[in-house]
Formats: structure tokens, C-alpha cells, sequence
């Protein structure tokens, strides 16, 4: 019987590498369903060791969930080569602020993390299962996007806590996925919360997935993801007259970078 089975589940495998190897859906499909199940499982796990060292909801959680995540590019054959890690270094808070591209962001964002730095994410996210446990624990900070009345009282209280208690705060300025391989407009809460705070403002720009992602195509296969932190911008002495400019600034500066580290032209 046991016999049996083995035969069974190796016939099983080898169709499905099959199949992996000449449908690019098929291939996407199962790699995306892995993925689904690892952030399941792992953020389950991640979830146990966090209340059992840490006792609950705190920054110092992510330093066990980016262990974690940081162990997913193995299984997907992916390569990260960072450079300005140095840039992190700054004295006190700072926002620092990435392009978002897609589900697969999380690796990144965990590749470069520095300590005591807390995400701002959508609050739809609390309700996934383990995986918003996790981020709970972690210390993200929740916003209801569909209300901006709501979203500016929780970026203003944002901008005491990350002073009192000495934190970074990542954000993502576009404000939802793009895998495209350019940038969407930047919204201005990151940067009205840097000016509030008068903190500097530190770009993380990532290299294009599309070389090796791309849902509109089914593609998913492995590959290298350039990463690059630029020098702080300062915003001491700046007001919200300034938000503006400010903005258009950093997308300028990170929107060739992208281009750059991407080898395309700007």
C-alpha cells in the first residue's frame, strides 16, 4: 500500500513538473499558490516564536519575521543585490519610502528592513488570516484608505509616535501595487508626515520584476532584483508649502533610479 502511494504521489510530481515546464500558466498558478501557502504557514509559525519572545504587538517583532521571510528567495531562486544600506544610518526617525510592485514585495522589504522600522499598509490587511496576525504583531500601523479624513488623523498621530518612541516608518507612495516597470504618482502623505515630523525622507528603489514577473503575462520564474537606499532628504525647516515640491522631487530622483538599476532607458 505504501508502495502504492509513493508511485502515486511521484506520478503526480512528475506531471505537474510537466506541466510547469510547458504551460507558463500552470507554472505561475502553482508558484503563486505556494507562495500563498508559505506566508500562511510561516506567519503562523513567525506568529508563535513573536508572542512567545516578545509577548506581543511590538516593532521588535520584525526582526524574527524578517528571519523568516528572508529564507523565501531560496525557494524561488530569486537574488538580491543591495547597495546604500550605509543610508539607513541616520540619527532619530525618518520615512522611508519604496516603490510597491507586487505580492512579492514582502521579500524585499525584508531584504533591506532596518531595525526599529514600522510599515504603514492598508487596513484590509488585518483580515488575512495569519498573515494579519503577523503584521499586527509587528507593529504596522493601519489605514482606511477610503477615507481620508481618517487616514491624515492616524498619519498625524504617526508623526508624534515616531518621534517619541524613535522609530522609522516605511511607506509606500504609490499607494497600491504596480508591476509595470514605472512609476504611479506619488501620494503626499509620506511626505506631509516627514515635513510634520521635520524627518528626513530615505528612497529604497527596487529593479523592475518584469523580467521575471509578470501576472498580465503568467510569468513567474527566478531572477535577480537589484535594490538601491539613496541619500536622505532633509526636511528640517520645511513646511506644508514645501510637500509639493518635495514629492515631485523624490519621484524624480527615484523614477530614474528605477530606470537605471532596470537598464532601460529614462
Amino acid at each position: 500500500m505504501e508502495r502504492g502511494w509513493l508511485l502515486w504521489g511521484t506520478a503526480v510530481l512528475l506531471l505537474l513538473h510537466v506541466l510547469m515546464e510547458l504551460s507558463p500558466a500552470v507554472n505561475f498558478a502553482l508558484r503563486i499558490g505556494f507562495y500563498c501557502v508559505l506566508c500562511l504557514v510561516s506567519s503562523a509559525l513567525a506568529a508563535a516564536a513573536c508572542l512567545l519572545v516578545n509577548g506581543g504587538r511590538t516593532v521588535k517583532n520584525m526582526r524574527i519575521i524578517r528571519a523568516v521571510v528572508r529564507t523565501f528567495k531560496y525557494f524561488f531562486g530569486l537574488r538580491f543585490e543591495v547597495k546604500g544600506l550605509e543610508n539607513f544610518k541616520v540619527e532619530g526617525p525618518a520615512v522611508i519610502v519604496s516603490n510597491h510592485q507586487s505580492i512579492l514585495d514582502m521579500m524585499g522589504l525584508m531584504e533591506v528592513l532596518p531595525d526599529n522600522c514600522v510599515q504603514v499598509g492598508k487596513k484590509e490587511l488585518m483580515y488575512m488570516g495569519s498573515v494579519g496576525l503577523i503584521i499586527y504583531l509587528g507593529g504596522i500601523i493601519f489605514i482606511n484608505r477610503k477615507s481620508t479624513s481618517s487616514a491624515k488623523m492616524v498619519m498625524s498621530e504617526v508623526a508624534k509616535t515616531m518621534v517619541a518612541d524613535n522609530v522609522k516608518v516605511w511607506v509606500y507612495p504609490e499607494g497600491t501595487r504596480n508591476c509595470t516597470g514605472d512609476l504611479l504618482p506619488f501620494k503626499k502623505g509620506a511626505f506631509h508626515l516627514a515635513v510634520q515630523a521635520q524627518v528626513p525622507v530615505i528612497p529604497v528603489v527596487y529593479s523592475s520584476f518584469t523580467t521575471f514577473y509578470n501576472p498580465k503575462t503568467k510569468l513567474f520564474t527566478s531572477g535577480k532584483i537589484k535594490v538601491e537606499v539613496l541619500p536622505p532628504i532633509e526636511t528640517k525647516g520645511l513646511t506644508s508649502d514645501d510637500v509639493t515640491e518635495l514629492t515631485d522631487r523624490c519621484f524624480s530622483t527615484m523614477r530614474e533610479t528605477l530606470f537605471r538599476l532596470s537598464g532601460r532607458p529614462s
